[in-house]
């Protein structure tokens, strides 16, 4: 395989491996605290690598700094955000499921602002991912799931860091591996200390479902704004270093603002930074670099296919984790969805 291809596929694998580290946190950790430890490990990390690799941050330019500054407030700052959210309200699988958007949302993007024209296949690729989201998550909007799949309902009160959502113990109930009843369903969610504290099943809300959907939306924005800084050459860890670094001024000044949701309580848990650090190793560091540099070397349409290969590569992660096997609906949906978004990346060659 080539280059571009191989990094796609890594940024893939690290990306679905950091939402599974951040749905740890869930509870723990409010979206605001997250979200400043996340940018400020990032910025450490890309900043570091840039510094390593070029003996110095190379000249950017004004304009390629400005797209960078675009891309980061709405790949990372929005949508950063509201995926840290849609991980605690609608579980790491849904998340990347719904992250499979971004295809559809960059079509539609490049067909108001740029011109570009839509072709059928690529029409028909927007039909496939919308079946294969529609596949994987509607059943799932009924049926009972272990924590780390769907938070329970009533922790969606939590998720700027209100009590509603948040163990003030800072100390997470420990998850068992259930085992299977009809229809491979967990026979546990009567007994499983993953379930709600009202006894109520877990279910994925349409808060979660929204927040998974401006996710993918920014992440389009973000990207619209970043392609031409890399096609006009800006190393790739410089510009993450860039986006991640104004990411971080951004909550830094935050905790200036005089509003309660943005100060919550919290007890710090060198266990919780770890885990935090270790996402954005994963996640904003490393999964990002990699798919710039995709995106420097390879064909965009491609490179965005096999980049999108996350809704898979994490239902493995979660059968690891929970000890269920996602059920049959789970995996066709999410290779519906890739389909669909190989079809929109490549629908337009030629």
């Amino acid at each position: 395989m080539f280059l571009s291809e191989l990094l796609s596929l890594a940024a893939a694998a690290c990306i679905a491996a950091s939402g599974m580290l951040i749905s740890e946190l869930r509870g723990r950790v409010d979206i605001v605290r997250l979200a400043r430890w996340q940018m400020l490990a990032a910025f450490a990390m890309t900043a570091s690598a840039a510094l390593y690799a070029g003996g110095g941050l190379p000249a950017i330019g004004w304009r390629n700094f400005g797209l960078l500054g675009l891309s980061s407030l709405f790949g990372i700052m929005i949508a950063s955000t509201t995926y840290f959210a849609a991980i605690y309200a609608a579980g790491p699988r849904t998340t990347a499921l719904l992250f499979t958007l971004a295809s559809p949302f960059s079509l539609l993007l490049g067909y108001l602002f740029l011109g570009e024209r839509i072709t059928p296949t690529q029409g028909a690729g927007v039909a496939l991912v919308l079946t294969g989201i529609l596949l994987a998550i509607g059943p799932r909007r009924r049926d009972t799931v272990v924590a780390v799949e769907a938070p329970a309902a009533a922790d969606a009160t939590g998720l700027a860091g209100g009590d509603g959502g948040f163990d003030r113990t800072n100390s997470p109930p420990p998850l068992t591996p259930p085992h299977k009843g009809e229809g491979g369903v967990s026979a546990a969610a009567s007994t499983s200390p993953a379930q709600s504290s009202t006894g109520s099943a877990p279910q994925i809300t349409t808060l979660g479902i929204a927040l998974g959907v401006v996710t993918a939306l920014g992440q389009a924005l973000g990207s619209l704004f970043a392609r031409p800084a890399m096609e006009a050459g800006v190393d790739p860890t410089a510009a993450m270093a860039v986006r991640s670094g104004l990411a971080a001024l951004f909550y830094l000044a935050l905790l200036a603002v005089p509003v309660a949701a943005l100060h919550r309580p919290y007890r710090f848990r060198a266990r919780d930074l770890g885990i935090a650090v270790s996402a954005a190793f994963f996640g904003t560091g490393l999964g990002m670099s990699l798919l710039m540099g995709a995106l420097a070397t390879g064909n965009v349409g491609i490179v965005t296919t096999l980049s999108s290969m996350t809704p898979v590569m994490i239902l493995p992660m979660v059968w690891l984790r929970t000890g269920v096997a996602p059920v049959a609906a789970a995996w066709a949906g999410a290779a519906i969805a890739v389909a669909g978004t190989a079809l929109i990346s490549l629908g337009g060659v030629g």
